[in-house]
């Protein structure tokens, strides 16, 4: 009826129309309901309940609401939010009664335990540490999840991607629970095959065997080196990389490398493309001097690379380094030392111009080291060159990382500069990842020589964080016992001078001879560098020596002679050059070692004795085959009296291949037992080649063939059993043979088939020998 009214109102023609229309709207206002208003609350009173752990005040700071505050519903609400996401609480109610808040809350439980279930392959010692939550704590879920993840990935560090972990609870009185982190291991994801796409200069085998990772082999239930690891990629890539470039591949790329697993997800199939280019050969190499008063002609006489030689950054690097020592020596201050190559692109050189410059005044602030928890500051220390104060040289702080590196000590090694506290100051970085460094060993052995062997050894190459080593060992073998310990101290009164101690008790009973041995004795040697590649080692060192159990019915007089015991004072000095392990997986290299050795300060034995050890290795055809020649010698001159049994020299089967230990040389051959006496003087030559033969090379199985010539000889007295004369004359033995070579993670094994060509009727020849080695 009102509207109806007011709509006659706003039909009537005697109204203005805009009054009517004022009119219809005003009384469309009035019908309509009026709005709600927002509901407030003043909470003077508040009631916690359900709490056992978290005291009411924290709780009501959770909440946030402060008493006799006005606030809103949603208000309340955000209160409510605010304590689930505590994370404290399975459960929470915010009820407002009145003037009274309620709050209740069900608190998670309290750990009782945890416990990991279905783990075979790794222990709850590998796995309980990566689990956060603790006992008597209260219970996270997000906590477990993350914990469950955390073993997850311990298993996907191993290899095993599949592996699943899922946290269950076990209710208990109390409120308290047991956490259980149920553990699917799966399957070990293997490396089933590495492969090379665009290498023409050398093979997927030689490859391979620049690879840190490895295609998994016929031991792959053992081995564990074949496990995919993504984190390897990339040291692969890196080990690729500087593999190519130290042979002259200036223009390598790697491509792409994908990692495709298979369909089962049991294995993955990795694929390097790679792109080689051309090789490159040193071309003119010049030394220029933008330094007054600087000669460039004594630079250029420490040059040691020449043309020809094929290009390698390594040599670049250590000719920069040889340069930069000589301007250290002439009193030069901040000498740069720039290499300028110019690239012959038709005929494949690089021509490189060494440019002698004056490098920016910056000066070394301080070495600042992080991340060693068990290392001295000091062992890392001693691989710098450069103290503080010393003018920066980037050159020289890489190489000092290197050698950090190199030391073994450590997982990660990251060394960089930064700005100091002038502009002239750079402050050095150092940050390293520690890792084991002392392993305890048995090994089960087995020699044709020596029959089956076990043995006990530990060693440690970080000793109580000093950088000093420390190796024990015990062995026994049928017929013999060893001792050894040795300590090693590589930074001696804080230079590059290695201290050696060690000390050896060992004996042997009818070990292929008739009659028994002791030895025992301590030797102290320090040793030190000479030259790039050279190092002298100076030692001294006292044995008491023992030979027992002689019949002199059945031995020969030469050896009944030396029964008894005898005091052995002796020094000695040794020289090593060694040119085998420079650069990354070196294609040829040498080994010399002269040593010369006088015993006589005071003991019973007076004598002077030089040895002689040379060894050439090249990889040919392709770096498929490996050339080895090796040649060793001794000399042995008595001062007073005969050579003793203990002094002379005897060939092993690892010497002279095709003969027996002590199976060559002077031999009594009228006394019954016919024992070796040895020899003042021996001479081996060995000759070898090791090439594949076809299998898979994740077999780990190669062959080889080798020569050998050799012998032992000089007698002081050749008066034999019976006053019959022995044979002491120079007489060559040679041997031919081939040999099969297994390389596995438990041991090398190494198979000999050995025919002697040129001996002795007197001699004890093998035509087979076998040598293997077990660790676990």
């Amino acid at each position: 009826m009102h509207l109806r009214s007011h709509a006659r109102l706003f039909r009537s023609p005697r109204l203005p129309l805009f009054t009517a229309l004022f009119a219809l709207i005003v009384a469309f206002a009035l019908a309509l309901p009026a709005p709600a208003q927002a509901q407030t609350f003043r909470f003077t009173a508040f009631d916690v309940q359900g709490n056992t752990r978290i005291s009411d005040s924290a709780i009501l700071t959770y909440a946030g609401i402060a008493p006799g505050a006005v606030v809103s519903g949603a208000q309340v609400n955000d209160a409510l939010q605010r304590l689930q996401n505590t994370g404290l609480f399975e459960a929470v109610e915010v009820i407002p009664r009145g003037a009274t808040l309620v709050i209740a809350v069900q608190e998670y439980p309290t750990i009782n335990r945890i416990a990991i279930e279905g783990n075979q392959r790794l222990d709850d010692d590998v796995l309980l540490p990566q689990i956060s939550s603790t006992p008597r704590r209260a219970y996270s879920p997000s906590l477990a999840e993350q914990d469950a993840g955390a073993i997850a990935e311990a298993y996907r560090v191993s290899g095993r991607l599949t592996a699943t972990v899922t946290p269950r609870i076990i209710r208990l009185p109390e409120n308290r629970v047991d956490l259980v982190f149920e553990v699917a291991e799966g399957r070990v994801v293997e490396t089933e095959r590495i492969s090379f796409v665009g290498n023409r200069a050398y093979s997927d085998r030689r490859l391979r065997r620049v690879l840190e990772s490895t295609q998994a082999g016929l031991l792959r239930a053992v081995i564990r080196r074949d496990t995919f690891i993504a984190e390897r990629i990339a040291l692969d890539r890196q080990l690729l990389t500087d593999f190519y470039q130290d042979r002259g591949y200036v223009d390598f790329q790697i491509l792409s490398v994908t990692p495709e697993l298979a369909r089962d997800r049991d294995a993955y199939f990795v694929t390097f493309n790679i792109r080689e280019g051309q090789s490159f050969s040193l071309g003119t190499i010049t030394t220029v001097s933008e330094i007054p008063g600087v000669e460039a002609a004594a630079y250029q006489d420490v040059i040691r690379i020449r043309s020809g030689q094929t290009y390698s950054p390594r040599l670049i690097d250590n000719t920069i380094t040889r340069m930069e020592n000589l301007a250290t020596q002439q009193g030069l201050r901040f000498v740069r030392v720039e290499p300028r190559i110019t690239r012959n692109d038709a005929a494949r050189t690089l021509d490189v111009t060494f440019v002698i410059s004056r490098g920016d005044r910056v000066f070394v602030e301080r070495i600042d080291i992080e991340g060693n928890q068990t290392t001295l500051d000091r062992v890392i220390r001693r691989q710098f060159t450069t103290v503080e104060g010393d003018p920066f040289d980037p050159r020289a702080i890489r190489q000092a990382a290197e050698r950090i590196r190199a030391t073994g000590f450590f997982a990660d090694v990251a060394v960089e500069g930064r700005p100091g506290t002038a502009s002239d100051q750079v402050i050095v970085d150092v940050d390293v990842e520690e890792q084991p460094t002392g392993s305890l060993g048995f090994s089960a052995s087995f020699s044709t020589d020596t029959g089956p062997g076990l043995a006990v050894t530990f060693s440690e190459d970080n000793f109580l964080g000093r950088g000093q080593a420390l190796d024990f060992a015990f062995n026994t073998a049928e017929g013999s016992q060893a001792f050894t310990f040795a300590f090693t101290e590589p930074g001696f009164l804080n230079r590059d001078l290695a201290l050696s101690l060690s000390a050896f008790y060992s004996e042997t009973t009818a070990q292929n001879r008739d009659f028994d041995t002791l030895d025992m004795g301590v030797r102290a040697g320090l040793a030190f560098p000479v030259s790039e590649y050279g190092r002298l080692n100076v030692y001294y060192g006292i044995e008491q020596n023992q030979i027992s159990g002689i019949d002199p019915a059945q031995s020969s007089p030469i050896i009944a002679a030396d029964e008894g015991e005898r005091l052995n004072s002796y020094a000695g000095i040794q020289y090593a050059y060694d040119t085998r392990n420079t650069g990354l997986d070196p294609t040829r290299g040498i080994r010399l070692q002269f040593g010369a050795e006088y015993a006589g300060l005071g003991g019973d034995a007076e004598y002077i004795q030089a040895t002689f050890l040379g060894i050439a290795e090249q990889q040919v055809l392709r770096e498929e085959v490996t050339l080895r020649a090796s040649f060793e010698a001794g000399a042995l001159e008595t001062i007073s009296g005969n050579s003793r049994l203990n002094d002379r020299f005897f060939l092993s089967s690892r010497q002279m291949r095709g003969f027996d230990a002590y199976g060559l040389g002077p031999r009594d051959t009228a006394a019954p037992n016919a024992d070796a006496l040895g020899g003042n003087f021996y001479a081996v030559a060995r000759f070898e080649a090791a090439f594949p033969i076809g299998l898979p090379d994740e077999y780990g199985i190669s062959g080889g063939v080798f020569y050998d010539i050799g012998s032992v000889w000089g007698l002081d007295n050749t008066v034999g059993f019976g006053g019959a004369p022995v044979d002491d004359s120079l007489s060559w033995r040679q041997t031919i043979g081939f040999s099969i070579f297994w390389d596995t993670a438990i041991g090398p094994l190494r198979f000999n088939f050995s025919h002697p060509l040129v001996f002795e009727s007197y001699d004890q020849t093998r035509e087979f020998d076998l040598t293997i080695e077990a660790r676990f």
